[in-house]
């Protein structure tokens, strides 16, 4: 009794108090946005086997800058095994899937619902009669420790604003920030000349009125961990490191529907690590720069791991277009790994590639790997895309050359409608070399280099070979 009248009280000052059931945690949204922020396409709810189901929250999300459209999101936190259902509230239902295929939970439809068993946390999404663009986002996670000690901040279960109303929440050296998994945070996080700095939790961060930034932004710190949140409406993008060393940035989920809102940015900084991530962007999903406007430096040591990537527009995996003509960079030992990409379309040809490497500005891109990659279905793009080249839009030189790039263990479904891969430098001087294409499949079958309708070796790259 003494619980339940402290979540009145609690509820009655703004404030969300999650709902224990079992291993099972739900959270409920601040009152402020109950009605807001809600999608009315699907009724979702989750329970312990043989337990009492539980409503879940559907979030509005925006998706996809070709056409902004309403997709749907749902999260929660649990240990052991729970059971989804979900209810189409709008036309009919006669197909469900779910994606990325691989480690796919299996879907049943049973009297006009989906039913879905989870026995271990998983980011995915449920899509009703193949559609893309109104589907469902389920983050599933497993509970965060609550951190304790005398340099945390907490932001428990909740609407939370930064204080003195500038829309940013700055973090501070030797400091930790803990999300609950009930607390939604409107406005920004800042890491700025920092060190040793964690924050950490399973939180919604939504994006204040006006904002024209990045929902995290790490620059000239070192020591960084950005663990847990989920992000959503972010119309500027998600995050960046920016000249900072030693960061590490996992588990975020995030989805972004403003125009040119890239996923993570990685500019002029070394040792960043990205791991468990599941990014669906209106640009970008994971890109690795050097120089740009007051950035300076080279980027090397990244590693991109155990995620899941989806473009409605641009790359996937980008690397190299922007950099220093006067004084050139190096962008170099950049690693992708057991990556799952939903889907990718672009309809701009010098910007097609789920995986793609520009060198441009004077750029050098060496030592590039793209391993354990899984494509799903490219819905207009290339499935690579490595030149050295100019871009008038944001080069002011071509780059300097593209050395040493690993594709290994790269399959795609051949789903969609992807034009020629390229491969491909810029002069005799600016070119690309040492390319290995090792157990590259579509649709099964090995690529072939001597047929031009799946990839085109183009002037000026050297030793490109397949096996």
């Amino acid at each position: 009794m003494r619980r339940s009248l402290l979540g009145l009280v609690m509820l009655c000052l703004g404030h969300a108090v999650p709902a224990v059931a079992g291993d099972l945690l739900t959270y409920q949204v601040p009152p402020a946005l109950l009605y807001t922020n809600h999608n009315d396409d699907f009724t979702v709810q989750v329970r312990t086997p043989g337990g009492e189901w539980k409503d879940l929250y559907e979030w509005k999300v925006m998706v996809d800058l070709d056409q902004r459209q309403n997709a749907s999101m749902v999260y929660f936190d649990f240990t052991g095994s729970v059971e989804l259902r979900i209810q189409k509230n709008n036309g009919i239902l006669s197909k469900v899937s779910v994606g990325p295929r691989t480690g796919a939970p299996k879907a049943v439809i049973r009297d006009d619902k989906v039913y879905i068993t989870l026995d271990h946390p998983q980011n995915f999404a449920v899509f009703f009669d193949d559609d893309h663009l109104h589907n469902l986002h389920v983050f599933a996670g497993a509970p965060v420790p609550l951190a304790v000690g005398p340099n945390v901040r907490r932001f428990g279960p909740g609407l939370h604003v930064p204080e003195g109303g500038g829309g940013m929440f700055e973090a501070h050296s030797g400091e930790t920030i803990y999300m609950d998994g009930g607390a939604v945070l409107l406005g920004t996080f800042h890491v700025g000349g920092a060190h040793d700095v964690k924050i950490i939790g399973h939180g919604l961060i939504l994006p204040p009125a006006g904002a024209k930034g990045e929902q995290f932004l790490i620059e000239k710190s070192q020591n960084v961990i950005f663990e847990g949140p989920i992000v959503a409406q972010a119309d500027a993008g998600v995050g960046r490191s920016v000249m900072s060393k030693d960061v590490r940035i996992a588990d975020v989920k995030a989805i972004t529907g403003g125009q040119w809102s890239d996923g993570i940015n990685i500019y002029s900084s070394e040792r960043v690590t990205l791991d468990r991530l599941f990014l669906r962007t209106s640009d970008d999903c994971v890109t690795v720069y050097a120089h740009r406007g007051e950035i300076y430096g080279d980027s090397r040591d990244i590693r991109v791991t155990n995620s899941t990537l989806w473009a409605d527009i641009a790359h996937a995996m980008f690397v190299g277009i922007h950099g220093n003509t006067i004084n050139p960079e190096t962008i170099e030992r950049v690693t992708f790994d057991n990556i799952d990409v939903v889907d990718v379309d672009e309809d701009d040809p010098p910007f097609e590639g789920v995986m793609s490497i520009l060198a441009g500005d004077s750029n050098l891109v060496r030592d590039i790997t793209f391993s354990n990659i899984r494509v799903d279905r490219i819905e207009e793009a290339k499935l690579f895309n490595f030149q050295v080249g100019f871009n008038g839009k944001y080069n002011t030189s071509p780059g300097r050359g593209i050395q040493q790039v690993v594709l290994r263990n790269v399959s795609y479904t051949g789903l969609g409608m992807p034009s020629a891969s390229v491969i491909g430098g810029y002069d005799a001087q600016r070119g690309v070399d040492d390319v290995l294409l090792d157990n590259v499949t579509i649709g099964g079958r090995k690529i072939d280099l001597r047929d031009p309708e799946i990839v085109k070796v183009g002037p000026f790259a050297t030793h490109v070979r397949a096996k």
